[in-house]
């Protein structure tokens, strides 16, 4: 998720500006030595050489390896943009306009970092078994979300069957998608085709 911040939004102070650039920084890094050298064959230890940084720096913000290829920081934009929906948006509507609002104007650095990272979790068979872990972290956080807008239980079966319902939209545009852009569409419109009733 990008930092379009809307005005009355809180603005990061400088120590925590200096935290997200430093792990832009080392997270970027890791990316063009995974393009360059190959997932397997990159250490921690040259991403941090890379980065100007210990390891201990890396590992502080991303504990494993593989979390520098899966992290990123749309989640807790993508929660506030939903929160910040109308109250008469249904659950899917309002999710289509968290992920819309997310994306748009993501500077141009960022979409490529995403690019990367996509490409990697596509053709590394580790990478892609992390993912299902995100994913089912994911589907709790989407249950929460959900539940906290509709005062609904987040265990609920209907509750649930939506989250799926949306997970399962958004997964299958990461994966299917081409870079990030062709993902947001096919998600946007699929999404749509949620919203609707999803029929055939």
């Amino acid at each position: 998720m990008n930092e379009t911040a809307s005005p009355e939004r809180r603005q990061p102070g400088l120590r925590e500006r200096k935290k997200t650039k430093t792990r832009f920084a080392i997270q970027q890094e890791a990316l063009r030595l995974f393009q360059e050298q190959g997932y397997h064959a990159t250490t921690v230890e040259q991403i941090a050489e890379a980065a100007e940084v210990s390891p201990s720096t890396v590992f502080r913000y991303f504990p494993t390896k593989d979390a520098l290829v899966l992290t990123d920081d749309y989640d807790p934009i993508m929660v506030e943009r939903f929160r910040a929906q109308p109250p008469e948006l249904g659950v899917v509507a309002a999710f289509r306009a968290a992920l819309r609002e997310t994306f748009e104007g993501m500077p141009p650095e960022q979409v490529r970092a995403a690019t990367k990272r996509h490409a990697l979790v596509t053709a590394v068979p580790e990478l892609r078994a992390s993912f299902a872990d995100f994913a089912v972290a994911s589907i709790r956080l989407v249950a929460d979300l959900v539940a906290e807008r509709t005062g609904r239980p987040a265990d609920e079966p209907e509750v649930v069957a939506v989250c799926g319902a949306i997970l399962g939209v958004m997964l299958a545009g990461y994966l299917l998608g081409g870079d990030l852009e062709e993902q947001l569409a096919l998600m946007e419109t699929q999404l749509a085709h949620l919203e609707s009733g999803f029929t055939l």
